[in-house]
């Protein structure tokens, strides 16, 4: 019998995480970072990135976010840009419209919204 592993987060495309949000936590504004960051607690606002953001299983953001990549197995409503890659893992859910050339979604999560992959 194989046993199935359930990726917290993708751990190519997080590399070095510089910053945690974690569960109880609550921060409502703009966050602008460099490196990956994983939110674990409730945002509301904007974030701004080069780098990747995580969004861990409970967690609980509304934002416009930009960054290079988002992996999400919480839930986000929003609007997404992704400059290479957007992964969403269950129990994700998912409101809102994201825009990336690459984008996947695994069986099991919620998508409500739209998506646009423009050519490169």
């Amino acid at each position: 019998m194989r046993e199935q592993v359930e990726p917290q987060f993708d751990r190519e495309a997080a590399g070095q995480v510089s910053a945690i949000l974690d569960q109880g936590a609550t921060f409502e504004g703009k966050l602008t970072f460099e490196g990956a960051v994983q939110i674990g607690g409730e945002f509301r606002g904007e974030i701004f990135t080069k780098d990747t953001l995580i969004v861990n299983e409970g967690a609980l953001v509304f934002a416009e976010i930009e960054a290079d990549t988002i992996v999400i197995s919480g839930k986000v409503e929003g609007n997404l840009f992704a400059r290479r890659r957007v992964i969403m893992h269950p129990p994700a859910i998912f409101k809102g419209t994201v825009t990336s050339p690459s984008l996947r979604i695994d069986e099991g999560v919620v998508f409500e919204g739209a998506s646009y992959m423009p050519k490169k």
